[in-house]
């Protein structure tokens, strides 16, 4: 869609709230679209929307088609759906059943990518991370740098950053198969791991997903320490943080605490620098050296990159510190498959090492998991188990169905019931409002409670301070 025909065009997008259809529409709002949208409640990002001039409907019901369709006669509509809205969502099967013309949410972002030099951020985990680290460093480095992804960069306070600039960073999701429709001047793989069973089969599917992505990537930059990356696709552009032997760029790390991490940084083998980065983790630092070998690729220079490496901050809900209750501290972190819970619960106990030296004498790791899709508890009952039994105290709710229909009747007492054989101390708490009221009895003072999960579980830390106010 040339410029032109795109400000003669209306968008609607049925379920704007979400954080990745909010990003798509404030960017079209930014390029000079008119844009309306549904949801069943209004958030942050739909209040954005309304100071920038979107129309925003608190219902689903066929009469916000027809209002769309006779306010804006005059434009091109297009109504915009993602994976998640269901057939019988009352919006989408009107416009079905009058023939308008629907996109899927990957359509439009294809669309806007065509217009930039797109960097393209894929993978099973840690895309939204990377997405920020890359926006970050090409904010401050180039200023010549848009971003649209599916968390709120910090830097930008927003999930959409689009301007008339030459290059953009994109999240590029892979959960429902529409990963082929994105093309991109460079290419990024994260990882590869077998997850969103309610699309694929088995890691196969997802290879082969990936590889649909690969092929539609001029350039592709992969990570070297992941097996599965490794052996399913090659490109002379890779990264590494266990060697930095035949790899391209590498960041080898010679310390990691809590509050920082100090590596070695290398490329093509030869040593450039040390660095301090502000970001604890080694899954993160794997994160940043992938933004750093992107910014590399596109030619921006080390010595930029390094000086405002200081300025890098992780997204939200990623081992975000949420506050501190009575010497308890809070963490958010959106782990929702069985490996980010390793990393978080690792990072985690990084956490607790530091304060057990500096200012306490036993502090307790407590993971509270809100379990995501009952498709992913049914896949992955035992890997949740394993990870989750390494905290000291455990605390599992129901599960947050994400519009899936639980017709195998699977509870998260098939999690519990396996972390009891490893760790004694788990219990099911079916809400966070359970959570909530019996707090005080659930922790202790110098506890650090991690709150996982993909769904409404970040909503912990309001609920909390509505009971103590």
């Amino acid at each position: 869609m040339d410029k032109k025909l795109l400000l003669k065009s209306h968008f609607h997008f049925i379920g704007i709230g979400g954080i990745g259809m909010s990003a798509l529409a404030m960017g079209l709002l930014k390029k000079g679209c008119s844009v309306s949208g549904s949801d069943l409640v209004k958030n942050n990002e739909t209040n954005k929307l309304e100071k920038l001039g979107a129309v925003i409907f608190t219902s689903q019901v066929r009469q916000n088609i027809e209002f769309v369709t006779s306010k804006f006669t005059n434009r091109l509509i297009n109504f915009v759906v993602s994976s998640a809205i269901k057939p019988e969502n009352e919006e989408f099967s009107y416009c079905k059943e009058k023939n308008l013309s629907i996109k899927h949410r990957s359509e439009i972002l294809a669309m806007l990518m065509r217009t930039y030099t797109a960097l393209a951020i894929a993978g099973s985990h840690g895309k939204t991370s990377t997405s920020t680290f890359l926006s970050t460093i090409l904010e401050l480095c180039t200023r010549n740098s848009s971003s649209i992804t599916g968390g709120i960069i910090p830097i930008y306070n927003s999930n959409c950053h689009l301007e008339n600039t030459k290059y953009l960073v994109a999240e590029v999701d892979e959960s429902d198969g529409t990963i082929d429709k994105y093309k991109s001047d460079i290419g990024i793989i994260n990882n590869i791991d077998f997850d969103h069973c309610d699309h694929f089969s088995n890691l196969s599917e997802v290879i082969s997903s990936f590889k649909s992505f690969a092929k539609n990537s001029k350039k592709l930059l992969l990570n070297f320490d992941c097996e599965t990356s490794r052996k399913n696709f090659y490109s002379n552009c890779n990264w590494s943080n266990s060697t930095a032997k035949n790899v391209a760029y590498a960041i080898i790390p010679t310390e990691i605490n809590s509050k920082y991490t100090i590596g070695k940084y290398y490329e093509n083998g030869n040593f450039i620098s040390n660095l301090n980065i502000p970001i604890p983790g080694l899954h993160n630092l794997s994160n940043i050296t992938a933004a750093i070998a992107a910014s590399r690729m596109i030619g921006v220079d080390f010595i930029e990159i390094k000086k405002n490496l200081k300025y890098l901050k992780l997204p939200k809900k990623r081992f975000e510190f949420r506050g501190q209750i009575d010497e308890r501290s809070l963490y958010d972190d959106y782990a929702h498959h069985p490996n980010e819970i390793k990393e978080t619960i690792k990072l985690g106990r990084l956490f607790i090492k530091q304060k057990n030296n500096n200012e306490f004498q036993k502090n307790r790791l407590v993971a509270l998991f809100q379990p995501h899709r009952y498709s992913r508890v049914k896949q992955f009952n035992k890997e949740f188990a394993e990870e989750l039994s390494k905290a000291d105290v455990i605390y599992v709710t129901s599960i947050y169905g994400a519009g899936e229909a639980n017709e195998d009747k699977i509870t998260s007492k098939i999690i519990t019931d396996l972390i009891y054989k490893k760790n004694k101390n788990v219990s099911y708490i079916n809400n966070y409002y359970e959570v909530s009221k019996n707090f005080y009895e659930l922790t202790q003072k110098g506890d650090l409670i991690l709150n996982m999960g993909a769904g409404d579980c970040h909503n912990f830390w309001s609920i909390l301070n509505e009971k103590n106010n």
